[in-house]
């Protein structure tokens, strides 16, 4: 048997200084499928926070063996209409309409949920209840993620580096599909001067700041080695690692994982 793809690769997003705070973690998904959240949300469009709030409060709705890794993509075509999102990038755009590109509708707007690769209409009512559909059933494959602070650099230097690394192992070495690695960054918050959200301050959490991949399964695997540059204004004990695995053909989402398991049992411990 070959063996599994290896990717080295470097990314750098701002030229500061900055420093991570968390310490190394390590996670690995289980047998359960788990749900994957992807909410496309701007801050030019007045129905947006609503759906975000609903996104920053899931956790708590849930049950507490619930699987589910939530993302908020900011989307930059509304960024014409009076105000600019800090958070949106084009790739998201694209994202969207990649998803939307596999399902029988094909209209784009804002606030519109997807659960693993699915879009989801009626996400105020039946969130909760298509996750718990979702985690039913066993996961055909299996993500392990660790992010690592690699350095911390001199002032007036790049900001310290995460070294994120990630493996992908499928039951069935046929099975197709790529990975994606993401950071995520929760406790933004902004004050809308224009647009239909003009006087508003909103907040966000698991806000996608950084999305890489794809990169593809061969024969069932796939290994990935990643170093970013984390920007000064991010606040690293706020950050996230998102590894997700999307099959080939139709764009589902077949398991994810998140480091905020990690966060997550740090606040546990010191309650």
């Amino acid at each position: 048997m070959k063996p599994s793809l290896i990717f080295t690769l470097g990314a750098s997003l701002c030229a500061a200084s900055a420093s991570y705070a968390g310490g190394a973690c390590e996670v690995k998904s289980g047998p359960a499928t788990a749900a994957l959240v992807e909410l496309y949300t701007s801050e030019g469009c007045s129905s947006c926070p609503p759906a975000d709030s609903q996104l920053s409060n899931l956790r708590r709705q849930l049950d507490p063996n619930a699987v589910m890794v939530p993302l908020a993509l900011h989307v930059s075509y509304w960024d014409r209409i009076g105000w600019k999102d800090v958070f949106a990038q084009k790739i998201f755009d694209a994202r969207q309409s990649a998803l939307l590109a596999k399902r029988r509708n094909k209209v784009a707007y804002t606030p519109q949920f997807f659960v693993n690769g699915d879009e989801l209409r009626d996400w105020s009512a039946v969130l909760p209840a298509e996750i718990r559909r979702i985690n039913a059933q066993p996961a055909p494959l299996t993500i392990s993620l660790k992010s690592t602070p690699a350095r911390r650099a001199p002032i007036a230097a790049a900001g310290a580096t995460l070294l994120l690394e990630a493996e992908v192992t499928a039951a069935d070495p046929r099975t197709a599909g790529a990975l994606y690695l993401a950071l995520s960054e929760s406790g933004l918050v902004s004050h809308v001067l224009r647009g239909e959200n003009g006087g508003a301050t909103l907040r966000h959490d698991d806000t996608v700041r950084l999305w890489l991949g794809p990169f593809p399964l061969a024969q069932g695997k796939v290994r990935v080695r990643q170093d970013v540059s984390l920007p000064a204004a991010w606040r690293s004990e706020h950050v996230q690692a998102v590894a997700l695995v999307q099959s080939a053909d139709d764009a589902r989402i077949l398991q994810a994982v998140s480091t905020a398991q990690c966060q997550a049992a740090t606040s546990a411990r010191s309650l």
